[in-house]
Order: C-alpha cells, then structure tokens, then sequence
C-alpha cells in the first residue's frame, strides 16, 4: 500500500523526524489559511499516488498566501497521470544549502533491506544511477541485528558529511530505518532530504510503501486514511474490476498475456528486441473471449500504446475462445493500433482457423511475435 506524502510525513513525524512545517488542503481557501499560519513563502504540492509532479505542473511556490490560493486552485483542477488532485500540501519554501537521498528498500536478490543515501538528491535514484553511480551509498542490513548507529554514521561520511553533521544525518537514518521496522515498509525514500542553510535536516519529500500482506498488523494506519487504500486510474480500475493483473509502463507496445510467467517473458522479449512494454496485462487463466476483449479494450485506453502483442499459451484457457474475443476486439473498433498474435496450446487449430479466416495473422515464436511487434511499433508516427 503506499501512502500519499502528507501521510507518510505523518508517521515520519511520530518518529520524530523533522518536517517543514504546513498543513494539508482540500480547497483553495484552505491553502491560503495555511499559508497566512506559515507566514512565509510556501510550496504547493500535488497530494496523488504519482511520480513527476513537478513536470507535470503539480508542484508550484507561492510568496504569500493569496498566490497560494490561486497556486492550489489551479492544481487541484489537475490530473496527473490520469489520478484527479483532490488535496495539496502546503508547505513552508525552504533555505537549501543541500539536497540528500535517503532511502530503505529491499533487495530481493540478496534478502535483505538495502540502506541508500547519496549527497545529490533532487533526481531520481535512477537516473543518478545512470548518470553518476559513484554518487550512491549502499549498505545492505543484516537481518539478525539492524541497522545501528555506527553503521548510520558510515553512510553520512561516505556520502561525503564531516563533523556535527555527521551525527544529524545518521540520526535520519536511524528515525528512518524504525520507520521500516515499526511499519512493514517495503520501499521509503526522501528525496530530497534538505540541509539547510542554518545547519538542519528536513523532510522535504517522503515517500512510503508498506506491504499488503502485513496490512493486518496495522489496522490504526488503514482506519486513519481518509481515502481508498489504494489509488487508481480508471485503467487500473476496470482492469481490477475485472480481476486482471495490470501495470502501467513507459514503452509503447501493449502486452496481453496469460499468466504472470508468460506476461513478464514477453516483456523481456520485446526488450531484447528493441522495444519497451507500455502494459503488463495478465488476463489470467481461464480467459474466455469476453474477457479477451475486455483485455483488449483496458490496455487501449493508454494513450502510450501504438501497438499490441497477444501471447496466449493455452492450457485451460482455450486457443478459440482466445481468437473470439480478438475477433469481437475489432469488430467492435476496439482495435486502433497494429497487433501481433502469437498462441499455442488448447484448442490451437481452431483458434488459428478462426483468425485465418478473420484475415488475423498469428505467429508461433513468442521470439517471432516480439520481433514484429517492435518492428510495428517503430513505423507508428
């Protein structure tokens, strides 16, 4: 489950660990209270379950509590990432002397939470990865003791921290990595964690993830939110409803498969070919030609799509079944963009005679199929 900013800020402060001070609001009248009670130029944030808020015009500063309102009003009209902005977080602007990146997750490789810190915050982890990795400090945690204090104060000196500072930041580290014990936290990071210019550190950002599986072990954070648990666009919302598996990506070839094995190998063929998913729809076992085409319809409402690839491996859901559902697909017009179909397994022949004769072309390589399917894509203007 992930928790929007303010609430992750929420518990971050019951660990004390410092805040810039503010407030949450739902209407434009709010922000400008809150700002007049900060008394000093603020910021205005975008409350979604969203990454790139800022590029997508969801965070904006404001010198004094008017401009906050009329700041507020024009994002709570907002949607980004097709997730309406129903509240903001207004926030004292901050004297940065630093940005920081301070982050806990799991390594799943290794079985272990890995501590990660860097002394250019602000970007992503990713692309500082890309871009300059020997800006990044990581230390695995062992799981039979923690994380303790000396461990805290070697990441803040490799990130390059001397004196008072020293002990500050791994201070943060410390608040932070019993924010993931107390919490199941699978994934929290600040970025950016600020250094001011008086010398202190602050949450500017926060975000938190805890795992679903240990929700019952936190039924006092699930009865304090005051919106669904989990927030979605009406993509992921009809694919819910409709008990697919379905994630959102940033290629432009939409992936329809069956099984989370299937669906993932197919990713990793598009990739090796070239292209990059938009969509990771698993249709699950089973799947009859009304749910093929509901499939279908789900992964088109994403405007990123410019092409379709089926990969059906038929065992109990059949080849047929699987070709109707296509068939109703474009019938209905549902259809806009080049598809590659590739399926083998129950029911194969009579599945391939319904699309031979439907003029549908269909592969029998998931390697064939992921090949076309790039290609395709490419010639899409």
């Amino acid at each position: 489950m992930k928790l929007l900013e303010h609430e992750a800020k929420d518990i971050f402060r019951a660990f004390n660990m410092p805040t810039p001070p503010g407030g949450v609001a739902e209407t434009p009248e709010e922000a400008m209270s809150i700002a007049a009670k900060v008394g000093k130029p603020v910021v205005v944030k975008a409350q979604v379950l969203s990454g790139k808020r800022g590029k997508a015009g969801g965070v904006k500063f404001a010198d004094t509590p008017e401009q906050a309102k009329e700041v507020a009003k024009h994002i709570l009209g907002l949607k980004i990432n097709d997730l309406p902005v129903e509240a903001v977080l207004v926030e004292e602007k901050l004297d940065i002397q630093q940005e920081i990146y301070a982050g806990i997750t799991i390594d799943r490789n290794e079985r272990k939470y890995v501590v990660i810190g860097s002394g250019a915050g602000g970007m992503s982890i990713e692309e500082l990865a890309e871009e300059s990795p020997e800006k990044i400090v990581k230390m695995y945690v062992d799981p039979s003791i923690g994380f303790l204090p000396y461990n805290a104060r070697e990441m803040a000196t490799k990130m390059g921290f001397r004196g008072k500072q020293i002990n500050k930041l791994a201070s943060f580290f410390l608040k932070l990595w019993n924010v993931v014990e107390a919490n199941d936290v699978e994934l929290t990071e600040i970025n950016p964690l600020i250094l001011t210019k008086d010398g202190r550190f602050l949450a500017a950002d926060a975000r938190l993830n805890v795992d679903d599986n240990a929700l019952f072990r936190h039924k006092q954070m699930m009865e304090s939110l005051k919106r669904d648990p989990v927030e979605q666009n009406e993509r992921e919302k009809l694919a819910t409803e409709n008990d697919m598996a379905y994630v959102e990506l940033d290629g432009n070839i939409a992936c329809i498969c069956n099984g989370a094995g299937l669906t993932m190998a197919t990713l990793d063929a598009v990739s090796l070919y070239g292209g990059n998913a938009s969509t990771f729809l698993d249709l699950g076992g089973g799947a009859d030609a009304e749910r093929v085409e509901k499939g279908i319809e789900v992964a088109l409402m994403y405007p990123k799509v410019k092409a379709i690839l089926i990969n059906i491996m038929g065992g109990i859901t059949r080849c047929d079944e699987v070709a109707k559902g296509i068939l109703a697909a474009r019938d209905d017009g549902d259809i806009t963009v080049p598809m590659v179909v590739r399926m083998v397994g129950t029911n194969e022949e009579e599945g391939q005679e319904i699309l031979n004769k439907a003029g549908i072309p269909f592969l029998k390589t998931m390697e064939e199929a992921a090949s076309k399917v790039v290609n395709l894509a490419k010639e899409v203007k």
